[in-house]
């Protein structure tokens, strides 16, 4: 792969990431628009990487929220006043819980062209569904509950599968649970961060080996670094387009994605 395509998989991704259309999808697909090699399983989480990276720079005030919650829970038991890092909790173990048992399906299937439209279409027309609501919302912290977290958690773990797009199912799965627009965007942000962490690090040991990755180690980082970049800049735009435009532009785009796709693979 050269440096150029290295750059193209990193807009793509921070592009994508935070924009409810799949950014593993659009990853998967490069591949067969322009006939290239699929770079493998561990070049796309180093893509998810760098946009972690600016999930955690653009929303620093409330991961430290989450750091002093956790230090009070943990050190002075106090139940009452921590209920958003017990709610983050409870989702993320959630989604590791369903990760594990769908994975290995999910890299084995997951990943043609055929699956991959059906996900963009059928998931898009359940985001738009749940977007019948203009509510913006705000307070992110009162909207929560243990229930909602679970069913969250449990949604964020579909996005294994190529197509789905983790914030567009978590996005639904928030909507559909009655919160707010940016409330929603907030907490789908956050919760990217301990998935895509914890799939990087599982998938260390098989990058130092050589294995699952056909991209040299200087043109993997060049897609990082192009996937923070260009995440941080959709993060905030996105934020101020949501709250105005609601998720139906977005089922347009991957109504269009899937077809298109679609009539690649009849034509090809």
């Amino acid at each position: 792969m050269s440096e150029v395509f290295a750059i193209l998989y990193g807009f793509i991704q921070g592009l994508t990431e935070f924009l409810p259309v799949s950014s593993s999808g659009h990853l998967a697909i490069i591949p067969f628009f322009f006939e290239l090699k699929d770079p493998g399983v561990v070049f796309d989480l180093m893509m998810h990487l760098g946009t972690a990276m600016a999930v955690i720079l653009y929303f620093y005030r409330d991961i430290l929220k989450l750091i002093r919650e956790l230090f009070d829970l943990i050190f002075n038991r106090n139940l009452k006043d921590t209920g958003f890092i017990q709610n983050f909790i409870v989702s993320t173990a959630s989604s590791f819980v369903l990760i594990l048992v769908i994975k290995d399906l999910a890299f084995e299937y997951g990943r043609s062209p055929e699956f991959i439209a059906f996900n963009l279409f059928v998931f898009g027309g359940l985001m738009f569904w749940s977007d019948r609501s203009d509510s913006v919302g705000l307070d992110l912290t009162k909207k929560l509950d243990f229930k909602k977290s679970i069913i969250i958690g449990l949604s964020q773990s579909l996005a294994v599968f190529p197509g789905v797009s983790r914030s567009g199912i978590t996005l639904t799965s928030s909507r559909f649970l009655g919160m707010g627009r940016l409330e929603a965007s907030r907490f789908s942000f956050l919760l990217s961060l301990p998935v895509i962490l914890g799939s990087v690090i599982f998938k260390i040991p098989e990058v130092l080996k050589g294995e699952a990755t056909y991209v040299a180690p200087e043109i993997m980082l060049i897609g990082v670094i192009a996937s923070f970049i260009f995440g941080l800049i959709t993060i905030h735009f996105f934020l101020k387009l949501i709250a105005k435009i609601g998720l139906g532009a977005f089922f347009i785009y991957r109504a269009l994605l899937a077809a298109i796709l679609l009539y690649l693979i009849i034509a090809h």
